[in-house]
């Protein structure tokens, strides 16, 4: 198939999946006319990279991830390793955002709002406080 109806079948954009080909996360067939010519297989590595991109892995994790899918002899602990550094990459910005979030929210509530020129947030952005 062509890299149109591949684009359509993954839900990936034909730009995406060019960069992909580009990196050699996939390695589409050449036709005799030199068109790429997907098969179902690369379809189907095109939807599990996307699942992984949509998961937070980085292109890096999704070469790895899809070199464990295609290694049968695989051991799972190697992808554990892999999901569990991202599970704890996730912890760590969760808490760096509700960090922000409680910084963010205590400027706004000790705004006035009005009319007077006095701002806490802009006096914290210019100087730390």
């Amino acid at each position: 198939m062509n890299i149109g109806e591949a684009s359509e079948r993954s839900g990936l954009p034909s730009k995406t999946i060019r960069y992909y080909e580009d990196i050699g996360l996939i390695r589409p067939e050449r036709g005799g006319n030199g068109y790429r010519d997907y098969a179902a297989t690369d379809v189907h590595k095109l939807r599990f990279l996307q699942r992984s991109r949509g998961l937070g892995f980085s292109v890096e994790e999704c070469r790895q991830l899809l070199a464990l899918y295609e290694d049968k002899s695989r051991a799972s602990a190697d992808v554990k390793d892999i999901a569990q550094t991202k599970l704890t990459e996730i912890d760590r910005k969760i808490r760096e955002l509700t960090e922000l979030r409680r910084t963010l929210e205590h400027l706004v509530h000790a705004c006035h709002g009005n009319d007077r020129p006095d701002c806490p947030i802009l006096e914290e952005l210019s100087d730390g406080g």
